[in-house]
């Protein structure tokens, strides 16, 4: 059993992928992608065209490939969401959105080499919502899709604002405060770990109104807000200045009680979307707190223009709260209305078949499995685990189109190993598909023993392919090749949401 886990073999082979530039440099020791990211919010919509180079890690021919530099060509204005009704968006007015961009930007759909689509907030909810990010990802070629619940989204801001990289790099506790349109999302971030999500339903546009402050939207959050206030609100009656001001006041206060101690109060509570922080003590565990999204530009007094919402007025009483805080809590963030995903890149990594298990070859090549990241530590629930890993991304179960990763701790023996058989076999018997084969990534080799135990022992019956030696991250996708040829080498491409950076790019 112990050769059986630790034998392990990476050929020196390397497989080029169609379209790149085979050189002695460019496409074995870098290569260079044009990417987009495209991001559809409950209040806003953008697009971020970037140039991203990929180098070699290490001197083996088997090593990942790393993003060395990202420069973005060119930021599209932001765009309103537009809404045909309360339940549909425009799609038509984004797609000319979409298309004047790619125009703007000198480029064409056939021009960009990978990219992502992210639809999120309240515009998830909406009915047509799907069909608008498979549009999307038919006219823009081979892109990462992702409709972007509550907790996923608050990720997706933590990363793209700079907060996960602020923590990493400081190794401080950072509070990611998301003030969008139609939710505010929180990450709790240690030592650049993401560890904790949770939305409440505050947001700018709960309430929102034309240039005669006639309102043109509410919101349920809104409206029970309003009715806690005194206030009746309707479609198309008109909204006064101290409507404004009390509104804005009181979701402020909801939300700075909330990052100082948690959603105690009863409106509170009743606003929140997800489950909130489990054992959060406040600001005692928090060093710094960075908000982004586009309420953050009122907060860090960026913007003083108003869009026709509350976002001024829910700005500036924030602010006023903050001012209690010593003075370095508070830090701005890379990127606040456009905390989001600047596009994808990918890189290629050698899976050894000697080490790896495959159950059924018709299960490969399968592509853009989303990656759940899990770290298996001793004495602590395998199962557990994973179920807190798919809550992240606001999966109540494990399901098809999913990539099980798992970073093992300590030295793997086969106790250690039949445990985490069994905790992978229970979240299984959750699964909305009885039948949707099981993808495993693994970051030590124990990929054959992992997968034998799991078909032979535990006798489960879906396929199984687990392999290892994979790298990934939390917001990872991955492609999983066929076995090539006499030496069973599974080619494994990794996809990332790719991120400004803390360079200014």
């Amino acid at each position: 059993m112990h050769d059986d886990i630790y034998d392990h073999d990476h050929p020196e082979n390397f497989e080029i992928k169609e379209g790149e530039i085979v050189t002695e440099i460019e496409g074995l020791e870098m290569f260079s992608l044009k990417s987009v990211g495209i991001d559809i919010g409950s209040s806003t919509s953008h697009l971020i065209f970037s140039h991203i180079t990929l180098r070699r890690q290490g001197a083996s021919l088997s090593g990942k490939f790393k993003v060395t530099n990202r420069e973005v060509l060119y930021r599209s204005p932001i765009m309103l969401t537009p809404y045909l009704s309360a339940t549909k968006i425009d799609t038509d007015k984004v797609n000319e959105f979409i298309h004047e961009a790619y125009r703007d930007a000198g480029l064409t759909p056939e021009d960009i080499d990978t990219g992502a689509v992210i639809i999120t907030g309240e515009a998830l909810k909406k009915e047509n919502a799907q069909p608008i990010v498979e549009n999307f990802a038919k006219y823009s070629g081979k892109f990462i899709c992702a409709a972007a619940g509550h907790n996923h989204e608050a990720l997706l801001a933590a990363y793209g604002c700079g907060a996960v990289d602020l923590s990493k790099t400081e190794h401080k506790t950072v509070l990611n405060v998301d003030m969008g349109g139609g939710t505010t999302k929180f990450s709790l971030i240690e030592d650049g770990v993401v560890t904790q999500t949770a939305a409440i339903n505050v947001g700018a546009r709960l309430i929102a109104f034309d240039e005669d402050d006639k309102i043109t939207r509410i919101e349920d959050g809104g409206r029970t807000m309003m009715q806690e206030l005194g206030y009746r609100v309707e479609l198309g009656q008109k909204i006064t200045e101290k409507m404004k001001e009390d509104f804005g006041a009181y979701m402020a206060k909801i939300l700075f009680e909330t990052i100082e101690e948690g959603p105690n109060a009863p409106m509170a509570k009743q606003l929140m979307v997800t489950p909130p922080f489990v054992n959060y003590k406040g600001l005692k565990q928090v060093q710094h707190i960075v908000f982004s999204g586009g309420v953050s530009e009122h907060v860090y007094d960026h913007d003083a223009k108003s869009y026709g919402d509350i976002g001024p007025v829910l700005g500036k009483n924030m602010r006023e709260h903050l001012k209690g805080l010593p003075k370095d809590v508070v830090r701005e963030p890379v990127e606040g209305i456009r905390a989001t995903v600047i596009g994808a890149g990918e890189y290629t990594i050698q899976a050894s078949g000697n080490t790896s298990y495959v159950s059924n070859e018709q299960a490969l090549p399968v592509h853009g499995l989303k990656v759940i990241q899990a770290t298996i530590r001793d004495g602590e629930s395998v199962s557990e685990a994973l179920k807190q890993s798919l809550r992240k991304f606001d999966l109540p179960r494990f399901t098809s189109g999913l990539a099980l990763s798992l970073t093992v701790n300590g030295v793997p023996d086969y106790q250690s190993v039949k445990r985490i058989a069994e905790g992978v076999a229970a979240v299984l018997k959750e699964a909305d598909d009885p039948k949707c084969p099981l993808y495993l990534t693994l970051d030590l080799d124990i990929a054959k023993s992992l997968g034998g135990i799991l078909k032979d022992e535990l006798k489960v019956s879906r396929d199984i392919i687990a392999v290892d030696g994979i790298e990934v991250g939390d917001l990872d996708y991955v492609d999983i090749g066929e076995c090539l040829g006499i030496t069973e080498v599974i080619p494994v491409t990794v996809k990332s949401l790719m991120f400004p950076s803390t360079h200014g790019d």
